[in-house]
């Protein structure tokens, strides 16, 4: 069942892809494995998954933990607290949700000099949700210029969550608006690469208006369980 599931994704990424005149290799697909235990990111390992995303870092390092016999890339994805940011730092290859700078500056200064730059993106907040964080779209370019100064950090691009939507066009409006986000920080100078979003009821949109990285949950593990 996961090697079913997790064809069945890459074969709707194939499929976006195709229909925007992409390459499939272009899509990176992460799993978004909050909540659900190390034994089912085992067996999506085993089907040849091997990027995946937390959101809770007491259970992600748990996780890390009982798999590290496995070579895995792991990316933070979820809000970020200050007094979480030395393990996020030690622990993870990738972080998808800075949105301050201060976040921003701990995790330069607390990304152990042994191992390679933290690959971060910006989570921008495109829905203007008061609920979600990330940063205003008019606040972007300050805080990109900043994080981008910072050592240890490597600047990568941009995350979002925007609002649920059910009609494609909804979603791609507000994926279009990541991508001019983007491509304005791109024009300023940043050599930015990644466009993190995109989940699974609506990873079609994203593609269509340029995701590099989607992150897929509930289409790869099923639906979740609470998070305690």
């Amino acid at each position: 069942m996961p090697c079913e599931r997790l064809r069945a994704v890459q074969a709707r990424i194939a499929r976006a892809a195709a229909d925007a005149g992409r390459d499939a290799a272009t899509v990176r697909l992460l799993a978004a494995s909050k909540t659900f235990d190390a034994e089912a990111v085992r067996a999506m390992a085993a089907c040849g998954q091997h990027e995946f995303g937390e959101n809770y870092l007491r259970e992600a390092l748990d996780k890390q933990a009982a798999l590290r016999d496995l070579p895995l890339v792991w990316h933070f994805i979820g809000p970020i607290q200050g007094n979480k940011t030395r393990a996020i730092a030690e622990h993870f290859s990738w972080v998808h949700s800075v949105d301050r700078l201060k976040i921003a500056g701990r995790l330069s200064a607390q990304r152990p000099a042994g191992l390679l730059p933290l690959q971060v993106c910006i989570e921008l907040n495109v829905s203007g949700e008061a609920s979600k964080g990330g940063v205003a779209v008019a606040e972007l370019p300050a805080l990109a210029e900043a994080v981008s100064q910072l050592p240890g950090l490597q600047l990568r691009g941009l995350m979002a969550i925007p609002a649920p939507a059910t009609d494609v066009a909804t979603q791609r409006a507000a994926f279009r608006q990541m991508h001019e986000a983007y491509e304005a920080l791109i024009a300023r100078g940043h050599a930015l690469d990644t466009l993190s979003m995109g989940m699974s009821a609506d990873l079609e949109a994203a593609i269509l208006e340029g995701a590099t990285i989607v992150r897929i949950g509930t289409a790869l593990f099923g639906e979740r369980t609470k998070h305690a």
